[in-house]
């Protein structure tokens, strides 16, 4: 049993004895997503296997929070549980269980290299709240710079560790907390953490990526932020932000600056360690070492319901941008991570513009729409640099009011083109349904 989890079987515990005090039933909430989810990937280029992928699912995602116990130290637990049924995935369109793979798209296999039947798990959090801050033991989702749960599929993914948060200044949030393992969005395993480059059945792995950092609201407008987080044995990264909003004479205008400095940590920073598998993709990177800075800006004018943008990021250093990746399906806090590519290769140099429309300013609430074309070049390369471009179309719409309020539909549409190493040409279709019920 892991520590972390026998921690947290203590504080259930200790909750069990203190549950019917006020605060704790009174302040606590519960719902049921039903998401249902179908994904088709066209794998245009190469000859390898799989050609096609597609697969279509039903996913339940069970969400309760509880309130405090009484007292000035007060006592919770939150838990999530995930359940994701099987419509449509044989062998042949899932291709689970191949090449050394986790999974399908959006299933675990079973042995034969068919798609499980359905897969589930349950993930508990207790939680102590001191005046303005909380600690967090057991299944985390954090959202942050450093680090951010992907929801990209049926079910979204879960870490494990425990968090630390702060508001006892004001408008500053102080964050910190350790990681341990990760369940991937296709998984009921929680696996230990890696990094692209290592990430494969006979990669290496981690058990620690430490983090911390702080928000500050230095004027309603405008937040600073700083993150640090280490991935023990692959990497050290610092990240420093700025979002500011600005209110026009017409309209307003949104700015995001983003900058990453991320070096070797451990066994990464050794030959040896490299040799041993504690390596990180990249081209001619010291066979294997993180080097990497990457910085973006993005710039948003809004008027009415139209939403324009237009970003640049640029990739310096001899690796890819690194982030925690299992190989089973991760997000990385770029502007540029998008339906299909994130334009994180080393020397990579991204520009993108963006367009999207709110129909509730013509009388339509609840329906949504956008398309962004992205375009990578100077990826670094043997023989000469590569490039690769990507364009997503979203069409969304939300029941606003009535029976069905709350009802999601959405067609996510994108095409990728590469010439990267090891990048197919793909075009994919995802369709989502979902539908959140308040049951407490």
């Amino acid at each position: 049993m892991y520590k972390s989890t026998l921690a947290l079987a203590v504080a259930v515990g200790v909750l069990a004895q203190q549950a019917g005090a006020a605060g704790f039933v009174e302040d606590s909430k519960a719902s049921i997503t039903a998401r249902n989810f179908y994904i088709n990937t066209d794998n245009r280029s190469g000859t390898a296997d799989p050609s096609k992928t597609e697969e279509w699912g039903q996913g339940f995602i069970f969400n309760f929070t509880s309130g405090y116990t009484e007292g000035t130290v007060g006592f919770g637990v939150d838990a999530i549980g995930l359940l994701g049924i099987k419509l449509d995935s044989g062998r042949g369109t899932a291709y689970n269980k191949t090449n050394g793979s986790t999974g399908g798209t959006v299933f675990p296999s079973e042995s034969n290299g068919r798609a499980v039947d359905d897969f589930g798990s349950l993930g508990l959090t207790g939680k102590v709240k001191f005046s303005k801050t909380e600690a967090r033991l057991g299944t985390l989702m954090p959202k942050l710079p450093v680090v951010t749960y992907n929801d990209g599929r049926l079910l979204p993914q879960t870490f494990e560790g425990g968090q630390v948060t702060s508001n006892e200044i004001e408008n500053l949030t102080l964050i910190g907390g350790k990681l341990e393992h990760a369940k991937g969005r296709n998984s009921t395993n929680n696996d230990s953490l890696s990094i692209a480059g290592a990430n494969s059945r006979t990669g290496q792995r981690s058990n620690a990526f430490y983090y911390a950092g702080g928000d500050y609201k230095v004027t309603k407008d405008l937040l600073a932020q700083y993150y640090y987080g280490n991935l023990d044995d692959f990497y050290k990264q610092h990240f420093l932000g700025l979002t500011h909003n600005w209110a026009l004479p017409v309209g307003s205008l949104k700015s995001d600056l983003r900058y990453f400095y991320s070096d070797s940590d451990g066994k990464n920073a050794s030959t040896e360690g490299r040799l041993a598998g504690y390596k990180a993709s990249g081209y001619q990177n010291n066979n294997g070492e993180v080097d990497n800075r990457t910085w973006s800006a993005m710039f948003t004018y809004s008027l009415q319901g139209h939403a324009l943008s237009a970003g640049y990021q640029r990739v310096n250093g001899t690796s890819d941008f690194p982030f925690l990746n299992q190989g089973d399906g991760a997000s990385a806090y770029l502007i540029t991570d998008r339906q299909i590519g994130k334009f994180q290769r080393a020397g990579e140099r991204t520009w993108l513009a963006q367009y999207a429309y709110d129909f509730a300013a013509v009388g339509l609430p609840g329906l949504t729409t956008s398309v962004v074309y992205l375009k990578g070049t100077n990826i670094n390369a043997p023989g000469s640099d590569r490039s690769e471009w990507e364009r997503d179309f979203s069409l969304g719409y939300v029941v606003p009011e009535g029976t069905f309020k709350g009802l999601g539909l959405a067609w996510k549409n994108a095409s990728l083109r590469s010439d990267a190493v090891n990048q197919r040409d793909q075009d994919e279709n995802r369709l989502i349904l979902s539908y959140t019920l308040s049951i407490l």
